[in-house]
């Protein structure tokens, strides 16, 4: 993942994480991330297919920026929390620590969130795929 000069996050996958995001700082390609530079990539996980990464991505294409921010920052509390949305009581175990304010809860009608763009590039061999 990458957050992009306007603070919006871009979602793909590659088989080589290093090319792709020097190809997206140089502007070398073209859509979402050339006219958004410089980009920082903030959230990075290896996958053993390019079936699982791109599945990955779809998934977190679909994800609030708040719950985007609490994968980045690690928070995986907060990634359940956020999974459930406004119009969901949380469960009881969820609930117990400090509650995620409402304003950063997950929109469960899609809110107001910054645009993100997946990147699908033919695979070149078997090697690994990541998602960043």
């Amino acid at each position: 993942m990458l957050q992009c000069r306007d603070r919006s996050y871009y979602v793909g996958h590659t088989e080589d994480l290093e090319h792709r995001v020097a190809a997206h700082q140089a502007g070398g390609i073209p859509g979402y991330t050339a006219t958004r530079r410089p980009v920082v990539l903030c959230w990075s996980q290896e996958f053993g297919t390019r079936e699982e990464a791109l599945a990955a991505e779809r998934r977190v294409k679909g994800w609030s920026r708040t719950k985007k921010e609490a994968l980045i920052r690690g928070d995986w509390l907060a990634v359940r929390r956020h999974a459930w949305g406004v119009r969901n009581p949380l469960p009881a175990h969820l609930a117990a620590s400090p509650s995620i304010p409402q304003g950063e809860r997950a929109h469960a009608d899609g809110g107001q969130e910054s645009p993100v763009r997946a990147e699908v590039s033919k695979p070149t061999d078997g090697s690994p795929s990541t998602t960043s």
